[in-house]
Formats: C-alpha cells, structure tokens, sequence
C-alpha cells in the first residue's frame, strides 16, 4: 500500500492540531516532521533532540509525548530516567524513539549523576554513537559491552534547564494553556484506532521513502551549518521527500529557529564565550592596512571599543592584560603572539588571524580582492551596528550577530555559505 507523502504528512499536522494548543502554528509543523522523521532515524544519520517545553503546568506536555508515543518509531515512554544504565539498556536492540517527562527535575543540573545521562543524550543525537556498560558474564565476571546510545529523543518539561550542548542539539516546540478551549481532548477510548491507523499510514511512507533518503543531498538556508544543519537537514530530508509545500515549510522553520537564535543573542539570553567575544573585537578593532599590530596597541582599541568587558568595568575586575589576551586568543584558536624579525613588542599578524576570522564567520575573504597584507583576498566585515557588535548590559554581554554568524558558531567552523 502506498500514500503520498504530501497528505500523510499534512495529516499528522492536522492530527497535532486538534489536540495540541501553540501559540504559533508551525510549531505543529515540526512536530510533524520531527514524527515522520523518527520513522527514518537510520537514513537521515542524525535525530535532533525534540524539546517540548512550557512556562507552566497543563499547557499539554504530556499530551504530546501521549499522541508520539502512538505516531513515532518504536516508542518508549519515561515519566523520568533513573539511571544511565536504564537508557542503553532500552537501545540495547535497536533504535526507539525516547520519551522524557518532567525533564525539568529529572535533568535538573543539581540531581547526583546527571552528568551521565546528559552525556547519553548529547552523545545518541548522531549514528554510531555508543556507551561502554559493564554486563555480567556467565561464571561470574564482568564484560564491558559498547551499547548503542542512537535514538530520537523528546523531553518535555517545565523551562528546564538544560546545559547548552543539549540545547544545541535540540529543537522547541512551545506549548501554552488551552484557555479558550479550542482543541480536542485526547480521549484515547475514542480516537485510539484512529492514532493506529495514522501511524500506519507515517510507516507505510517512510518505508517508501527510506532508500531515497539515505545520502539525499538537499539545500538548507543560508546560515544553517555546523550543529544547526546536523539538527535541521534530517526534518528537511523528510520535507523534501514528501514534496508539496513541506520543503517551503522546513526552510521556513530553519530560518526562523536561526533568527530567534540571534535575537536571543542579541538580548543577552544567550552569551558567547569569551575567547569569541575577543576574536570578534579584534576583527573590529584591527586597523586598516596593518600587517601587524603589537599586543598593547591592540589592547587599547579593544577597552576603547568595550570598555564593558576589557576595561577595569569588567567582570574580570581589571583591564585586559597582554598575558590574558594571549592565553584566551590561544586557547580559542591556537593563535599566538609573534615578535616580527625576533626584535621589538610582540602582537599578532593580520595573515594569521584572517583566516580564523573567515572560518568562525566573523569575517569572510572574499577572494579575487587584494589584500592590504598582500595576501589572496581581503576580509569583508560581516558585523552588525558598525563597530558595535558586542555591548554590555547590567554585566551580560550581548551578541548583535547576524543568523548566519551564529549558526557558524553554534557549528563551530563550517565556511561561509556552506550547504548540504
């Protein structure tokens, strides 16, 4: 039996929406999606972590994980992880889809042993992933045994807070009270058959679907790189294999999710590292046609530019020392300092930085331009509010990157423009 992937998909949507209440729709768009995809699991290579989050309680979480734990691949239903061993052992074998309720305590970061079941999801987002576990051997003994940490997973939660290389992994579904009363009730005695009968149908198309998908090259926005395209291309894949208008809708919500991305940035919700926000500034503040420019000279353009964060106003108490500058510029990019000819002040070369500049997306070379330093290409700024892409508020500091800056970084060093 076959569908068209078009309807099936357009069916989930519409499934998702009378029952769930979100305040903006497409987010019944990635829920279905994100459904059909955990059906494909094994040919899109990554699964991105689904978060289903809330400001407060009855807004439908655990409606949604009710209605997946009916649509998605082989699903799993936790009202809360006990222990690390507990997820492997589910994926012992094969891949199933994981559903976590009430992630805001059961990954709250103060809970003992949180760290390792935070790793076991960082870590199954991408194929091949696997946990060694001690397994007991027949007379006695023990065995380590690599387990396959692999899955589509969703948690849903209260605002949890979740460390950021989770959340980097993650896409959110946000959901609110339905006050109106404009959605169904889940009354499962009555729409149980009609769930089966749907989930059959999301099967049946991915199994039509599944070998075009394995290796399918397809096109992401522009910005969406690095960890976003790891989280973004396998919703895409399946969007592109449906047809229709889905692929439209995938491109819709990437854009969307980079742009919230970056507004959240640039209000101070989200913060850059510190060895980024100094790389940034020096792209800034370099001086026009310099080659090379001593560490102190530099360090003064750079409390001129943000007293906030290099200056005495600092969270750091005192200004930017060249010792300092040249241990986050190392660590953030294993650039060091140089003393030209072996004499004089020591400070950075413009032909080192630039390319570094290029590949975390502050910068880009735009080849075929002649350099000043009489390299191959010179650097096009790619920095929002002048010289102003890094402020300080009430001590956070606040990124005014465009979309395509911080989908680099979140990737962390995709080239510019790069696609799928």
């Amino acid at each position: 039996m076959t569908h068209n992937g078009q309807d099936v998909l357009n069916d989930i949507e519409a499934w998702f929406g009378r029952f769930i209440a979100v305040p903006d729709d497409r987010d019944l768009s990635l829920l279905t999606l994100w459904t059909a995809a955990t059906h494909l699991a094994l040919e899109t290579y990554t699964t991105p972590r689904l978060l289903i989050d809330s400001t407060m309680p009855g807004s439908g979480k655990t409606t949604v994980l009710d209605h997946l734990s009916r649509l998605a691949f082989a699903p799993v239903q936790a009202a809360s992880l006990s222990s690390p061993a507990l997820l492997v052992r589910l994926l012992e074998h094969g891949v199933r889809t994981i559903l976590i309720d009430e992630v805001d305590r059961s990954l709250s970061p103060n809970k003992p042993g949180v760290e390792d079941l935070i790793g076991i999801i960082n870590s199954g987002y991408r194929r091949g992933a696997t946990r060694p576990v001690l397994v007991p051997v027949k007379g006695g003994g023990w065995s380590v045994n690599e387990m396959p940490t692999y899955s589509p997973l969703a948690m849903a939660g209260n605002s949890p807070r979740l460390p950021a290389d989770t959340m980097s992994r993650a896409i959110r579904v946000l959901l609110m009270p339905d006050l109106s009363g404009s959605v169904e009730d889940s009354d499962w005695e009555y729409i149980e058959d009609d769930a089966v009968a749907l989930a059959v149908r999301i099967a049946d198309f991915a199994d039509n679907v599944r070998d075009s998908l394995r290796g399918a090259t397809i096109t992401l926005p522009d910005g969406c790189t690095g960890r976003a395209k790891e989280r973004w291309r396998p919703l895409k894949r399946v969007a592109v294999a449906a047809g229709g208008h889905w692929p439209d809708i995938a491109d819709e919500l990437i854009v969307r999710n980079l742009a919230e991305d970056a507004d959240e940035r640039e209000a101070g919700l989200k913060t850059l590292p510190p060895g980024m926000v100094l790389l940034t500034d020096l792209c800034t503040v370099w001086p026009e046609a310099e080659t090379f420019v001593p560490s102190d000279d530099l360090i003064a353009r750079l409390v001129h530019h943000n007293p906030e964060y290099w200056g005495e106003r600092s969270g750091y108490g005192k200004v930017l020392t060249p010792h300092r500058m040249a241990k986050m510029v190392a660590q953030a990019s294993k650039v060091t300092t140089v003393r030209p000819g072996g004499r004089g002040k020591r400070g950075y070369s413009y032909d080192v930085l630039v390319p570094i500049w290029a590949r975390l997306g502050i910068a880009q070379i735009q080849s075929g331009a002649s350099g000043e330093s009489g390299g191959s290409g010179a650097v096009v700024r790619q920095l929002r509010h002048s010289d102003h892409l890094h402020r300080m508020d009430s001590g956070v500091p606040r990124s005014g990157a465009t979309s395509t800056q911080v989908g680099l970084w979140l990737g962390s060093g995709n080239p510019v423009g790069e696609v799928s």
